[in-house]
């Protein structure tokens, strides 16, 4: 038996050749034993970028304030990040379906907040070692898909549209920018026929709602009216005449002191971050007029902490004007303006330094300097532009025909 033990001992202390298999062979690893326990230890900062410590998608009766104490954020931070939001107002403008979600460190002190609106917009609030946040939004172009929506008036023009599947923002765009040219509930008739050619957005295949009007036409039995996006934004008929009459440089009545001027990259003077001041703002005494620059529809009429009172305006699918500071608003969420009409009166809401008007003028979703911006200032387009117009027409015209 010993003899037998010493030759076992030796043929297994032996060397053995590889052995050759033909595929990978699976081998169970009890990873918990070979690490230490981590689920007691703190989260690295990158796993911030992952799983939010709270996430909700918006409802009908959600308040921000209501948002943020479930999340379990004091009201102090919130108003930091209301602060910070100053330059976007983003928070403003969450509706139901969009989505809210907090990130915490260890102590529970938010340290990113996002807004997703859809797939080619979010806006993301990211914290300052002092406490204060900065705020970006993220946007994506994705691609752009048309669609022709054509039909007969059965009824009223506004249920003819909805039947062929124009949403009501879209039929509130068309009945905008034919108002002066057509009474759409006098002058259609059962069998005037419309077509309307949109572009459509979608991100990896999914349609984030954002759709842009590219032309229209409505034929009755006595007229026939087109409107055509130009390349600078605006609508022009067959003919190249402005749908819409030219904007005025300020929304005021008369020239008031410039005090601040638009400038994309200030610096806070104390904390040393960026904070773009993104208007002009005008010397104005508490209750001066101000006026719409241009045409367009009341798209916000609401109150901030640090904005004040505000008002937003959009004129047509690519102009955007917002007014901070007011004393008093004087239209109302969903109204048409006109150009020179009187929409509110100036203040000194808000956070502010002193009574004056915050004004702002967007281009494609983007803030612009409102003295040096090229906006249109002209009711009618020159020869050069009117042939690539001409042109531009054509194409779309053969296109809604197809409709």
């Amino acid at each position: 038996m010993l003899a037998l033990s010493l030759l076992m001992g030796v043929a297994l202390l032996s060397p053995v050749g590889p052995t050759q298999v033909s595929g990978r062979i699976p081998v169970h690893l009890d990873i918990e034993s070979l690490v230490p326990d981590i689920s007691s230890a703190p989260l690295p900062a990158q796993t911030l970028d992952h799983t939010p410590a709270f996430a909700r998608t918006i409802v009908s009766g959600d308040t921000l304030s209501g948002l943020f104490s479930k999340a379990g954020i004091d009201q102090q931070t919130m108003y930091k990040v209301l602060e910070a939001d100053l330059n976007i107002l983003a928070l403003d403008t969450l509706m139901p379906g969009n989505r809210i979600s907090f990130w915490t460190d260890e102590q529970g002190q938010l340290q990113k907040l996002q807004l997703w609106f859809n797939a080619a917009r979010q806006v993301v609030f990211n914290r300052y070692e002092d406490g204060s946040f900065s705020v970006d939004e993220v946007e994506i172009e994705g691609d752009w898909q048309q669609r022709i929506v054509s039909g007969e008036i059965h009824g009223s023009f506004y249920v003819s549209a909805q039947r062929m599947g124009l949403d009501a923002a879209e039929i509130q765009k068309v009945e905008t920018l034919l108002k002066e040219k057509l009474n759409f509930a006098r002058d259609l008739r059962a069998g005037d026929s419309f077509s309307v050619l949109l572009n459509d957005q979608f991100v990896e295949g999914e349609s984030t709602g954002n759709s842009q009007i590219l032309g229209i036409s409505i034929d009755s039995g006595r007229s026939h009216i087109t409107a055509f996006q130009h390349s600078d934004g605006n609508f022009y008929d067959q003919q190249g005449q402005s749908l819409a009459r030219a904007f005025q440089r300020i929304p005021l009545t008369k020239q008031y002191k410039l005090t601040s001027h638009y400038n994309p990259k200030r610096k806070n003077p104390v904390t040393g971050h960026v904070a773009p001041h993104n208007g002009t703002d005008y010397a104005t005494p508490i209750g001066t007029k101000v006026v719409a620059p241009g045409d367009g529809v009341v798209v916000m009429v609401t109150d901030h902490q640090f904005a004040g009172k505000y008002i937003v305006i959009e004129h047509g699918n690519k102009y955007r004007t917002r007014y901070l500071h007011l004393s008093k608003a004087l239209v109302h969420k969903g109204q048409r303006v006109s150009r020179g009409q009187v929409i509110a009166l100036s203040g000194n809401t808000g956070r502010s330094t002193g009574p004056h008007l915050h004004y702002e003028f967007h281009v494609n979703g983007k803030p612009v300097d409102p003295m040096k911006a090229n906006i249109p200032m002209a009711s009618q387009l020159s020869a050069k532009e009117l042939a690539q117009f001409s042109s531009l027409v054509r194409e779309r015209q053969a296109l809604m025909r197809l409709g």
